[in-house]
């Protein structure tokens, strides 16, 4: 809580860092109807005036993450950080030609990747089985297979993550202290991503779905993105 009161105490010193899904929109069962509420907008928008950098840095499109957001005048990285590296352009197509040939419902083809969702499966325990063999094939193919909350997404083999982003936006503006609030298994590169800092925050949204070691590496925990929000006011 000291560390918190560091950054809320000189925000033009300091960046936030927020993943998207399950930290300010609630999950939901359908991805495309996800959406920021009215309140943690207006949060978002005081911290955007007072902060040196609030980025959302989200596994979704930047476009779409700023639709989502619904706030001007943020940072939006887009699709773990992949939006940032040129060489991940050269793999979306023989990404989006292999998605073409699996026969799965809720597929969300992104620019520079693919993810298969089964929130909606009748059987997630059985969806979660007929994905692995999707993910085999996808290594077989030369791309990489991570997994999320009800997720599989297949990704260019190119280093670039929550992580990478992150410290791709520190060294550009020379910031030294920074908080980073996340949900997921791929929200751990960010925590990372913040070692060596002056001042540092991790924040995990825990829920039933997310990683354990998310909340084992965080310095703050809350249930929901409701609470989320109620941290925000302080900041």
């Amino acid at each position: 809580m000291d560390a918190l009161a560091r950054i809320a105490a000189e925000p033009a010193e300091a960046a936030l860092f927020l993943d998207i899904d399950g930290v300010l929109a609630p999950i939901v069962e359908r991805p495309e109807d996800a959406r920021v509420p009215a309140e943690t907008r207006k949060e978002l928008r005081r911290l955007g005036k007072r902060y040196a950098l609030v980025a959302c840095v989200t596994g979704r499109p930047s476009e779409v993450a700023r639709e989502i957001v619904g706030v001007e005048g943020l940072t939006y990285v887009g699709e773990h950080g992949l939006e940032l590296d040129p060489e991940a352009r050269h793999w979306a197509e023989p990404i989006h030609s292999f998605a073409i040939e699996v026969p799965w419902v809720d597929v969300e083809v992104k620019p520079l990747s693919v993810a298969f969702h089964y929130r909606t499966a009748p059987d997630a325990q059985e969806a979660r089985e007929q994905l692995e063999a999707v993910a085999a094939g996808a290594l077989d193919l030369g791309f990489r297979a991570r997994w999320g909350r009800m997720v599989l997404e297949v990704l260019p083999p190119v280093d670039a993550s929550k992580g990478t982003a992150v410290r791709h936006l520190l060294e550009t503006t020379g910031l030294r202290r920074a908080l980073y609030a996340g949900d997921d298994t791929t929200d751990l590169d960010g925590f990372s991503a913040l070692d060596g800092l002056e001042t540092a925050v991790r924040v995990a949204v825990v829920s039933a779905e997310g990683p354990t070691e998310l909340g084992e590496r965080a310095d703050v925990i809350v249930g929901s993105p409701q609470v989320f929000r109620e941290l925000l006011s302080r900041l």
